[in-house]
């Protein structure tokens, strides 16, 4: 059925910069006495905030200096800025729903200027015709709906006639809460925790159109 809005998340559905962040994360933590891998990372903190990894991190034994959550952004949009690549396949979406004459947004937990860093370097801003909302700058983040419900009512279109695009189960948590369809990116495979929250799984970027009805 094909949506009459379709919202995506940000990292690791439109630019993907999920991968490096995490590495970054990763290395921090285990600096600071909690050791994780990068599947325990994806599993258990993709798809929040850099204050909420820093707050369960944290609960878990890290011992995190308290300046960590500012120099750990200073840090991160250093490595945006220098280069983050687009999760192959996204732009024929946007030229297929553009096509199709079907709206769209971004509702990332991601702060608006990173937002701008990821995006203004593939030259997408306009793409979006001012539909970039952040969770974060909202103080709802996913696995809140609150997010989801915005850019729809901004879009103009009824929560159960959009369909969302996410690769973390707190994004299609949201979605689900939200009352509105959620595709799940998983590149490389199956990926239990967005099957668990009701979405449906899609591999390749290549495959949405379609799925989509456009």
């Amino acid at each position: 059925m094909r949506p009459d809005a379709v919202i995506f998340d940000c990292d690791g559905v439109v630019v993907d910069s999920e991968h490096p962040t995490l590495v970054m994360v990763r290395d921090d933590l285990e600096r600071y006495g909690l050791s994780l891998t990068l599947d325990d990372l994806e599993r258990e903190y993709i798809g929040g905030t850099v204050e909420t990894v820093a707050a369960k991190a944290r609960a878990n034994g890290a011992r995190l200096p308290d300046d960590w959550i500012a120099d750990f952004y200073d840090r991160m949009y250093a490595m945006l800025r220098a280069h983050v690549p687009l999760v192959p396949g996204v732009v024929g979406v946007l030229d297929a729903l553009d096509k199709a004459g079907i709206p769209y947004a971004m509702g990332s937990n991601g702060t608006p200027e990173k937002m701008q860093i990821t995006l203004g370097q593939h030259g997408l801003i306009a793409r979006f015709r001012g539909h970039l909302y952040s969770g974060q700058a909202m103080g709802r983040p996913k696995p809140e709906p609150d997010l989801y419900l915005h850019a729809a009512a901004q879009l103009g279109v009824d929560p159960a006639e959009c369909v969302v695009i996410e690769d973390s189960a707190a994004g299609a948590r949201a979605a689900r809460l939200a009352g509105m369809r959620c595709y799940g990116y998983a590149p490389k495979g199956g990926h239990p925790g967005l099957v668990a929250e009701g979405a449906v799984l899609f591999n390749n970027m290549a495959d949405l159109p379609a799925l989509l009805g456009v």
